[in-house]
């Protein structure tokens, strides 16, 4: 009797073993099919398919440099001048490429010794021209960067970042440089071939409403049929994510370069981020991140990170244009510094009323990049682009400089 009771309780063990085990792979299984194989063109929208339900929103997301980091290139979004005298850059006494209208079309051409060598259209701008800009320009389906771009805060052309001291028209532009510059570009040649070969037609410019909220075709087709359904369908909610869902979804292009294991585009908010890229997780030393393309990494390593529940969007609006208003920056940082909660500037005698318009050229100041570097005209040193550093810390050099302001 013993040995049958016994064999029949290891007898209902291994079969909830086996029904365990089952499980566990079917529910592996089926978050391996939550990866998106890839995503096509019909199934988003367009931007402009929101206003008729989120004008306000509309109107105002297409004034964000996310929205204008991509544009097809006219005389109108194109910020470098083409006036005679104002439109060439040297690299030497003979050599230079001069931006010139042609009719309707606007060029980079260059010249040696006075004699044209080589031109190739504006065709896209990339960058919204808030730190500067940058050009590209189709050979046949493949795109290429221009060897002149744009440099804001001079006003002036410049050699585009990473070019070296001559002429280059070839420099192939990758997917993974458009995922991160647009919503869409359909790619026609094969992973893994380059340069890659993409669609003229197919594409949805900036970084626009549906890069977040996912391809809305579906959405918008059913609240036109169904106006009564107020609660959207089809549709990416971001208030619904986890705080990992929300970081991993500006991490994709605000963490670094991290190389893709999966094709462009294929990742959407929301999405584990490591089925999509190949994700170093070795927490590097601050000091070792570039101000540029890594805020991420700033950001996760101070300490009102590790201390809090903060993501990007504790600071930042998606859907406004704040940039500059550095105001409006720092009442969000004093809804966790200050008096009552007595962990607030220990500067404020100092600063004076001041400190409550400006917390963060102290404690986010701009400084040089080391990626974004240019070459200004009739220099030979580099220019380094300045900006907003992420590591929200106390920069004693930084805070020197605006007490020494403030006496004035």
């Amino acid at each position: 009797m013993f040995t049958i009771v016994h064999c029949r309780r290891s007898l209902q063990i291994l079969c909830a073993i086996f029904l365990c085990t089952f499980l566990f792979i079917t529910c592996i299984d089926r978050e391996s099919k939550k990866v998106n194989s890839g995503i096509k063109y019909e199934q988003y929208a367009g931007s402009s398919a929101c206003i008729n339900c989120h004008k306000d929103i509309y109107n105002s997301h297409i004034q964000t440099a996310h929205y204008l980091t991509s544009q097809k290139a006219n005389e109108k979004n194109i910020k470098g001048s083409f006036k005679d005298g104002e439109n060439r850059f040297y690299f030497n006494a003979a050599t230079f490429v001069a931006e010139e209208k042609r009719g309707d079309q606007l060029f980079q051409v260059e010249y040696v010794n006075g004699e044209e060598k080589k031109s190739e259209p504006f065709d896209i701008t990339v960058g919204s021209g808030k730190r500067g800009q940058t050009y590209l320009y189709w050979d046949q389906n493949k795109l290429f960067q221009l060897p002149i771009s744009y440099f804001t805060s001079v006003n002036q052309w410049s050699n585009s970042p990473g070019f070296s001291n001559r002429i280059i028209f070839k420099r192939p532009i990758t997917s993974r440089c458009l995922e991160c510059h647009s919503t869409y570009f359909e790619k026609t040649s094969k992973e893994g071939i380059e340069p890659e070969d993409f669609s003229k037609k197919n594409i949805i410019y900036g970084v626009d409403c549906e890069r977040c909220h996912g391809p809305a075709a579906q959405h918008v087709d059913f609240h036109q049929k169904n106006p009564n359904e107020k609660k959207g369908q089809f549709i990416i909610n971001l208030n619904s994510f986890t705080r990992k869902q929300k970081l991993e979804s500006c991490r994709v292009c605000h963490g670094g370069k991290i190389p893709k294991t999966k094709p462009s585009f294929s990742f959407q908010a929301g999405d584990n981020l490591s089925d999509y890229f190949a994700i170093d997780t070795i927490a590097k030393d601050v000091a070792d991140i570039d101000v540029h393309g890594n805020q991420y990494g700033m950001m996760i390593a101070s300490k009102c990170f590790k201390m809090s529940e903060m993501t990007c969007g504790s600071c930042h609006s998606p859907h406004e244009n704040e940039t500059g208003k550095i105001t409006t920056f720092s009442q969000r940082c004093m809804n966790c510094h200050n008096e009552e909660h007595n962990n607030f500037c220990k500067a404020k005698e100092k600063v004076g009323k001041k400190i409550v318009k400006n917390c963060i050229d102290c404690h986010m100041p701009e400084l040089p990049s080391k990626s974004v570097m240019v070459l200004l005209q009739g220099e030979s040193t580099p220019t380094f682009a300045s900006m907003r550093a992420h590591f929200i810390s106390v920069y004693p050099d930084e805070t020197k400089k605006i007490l020494a302001a403030n006496k004035k």
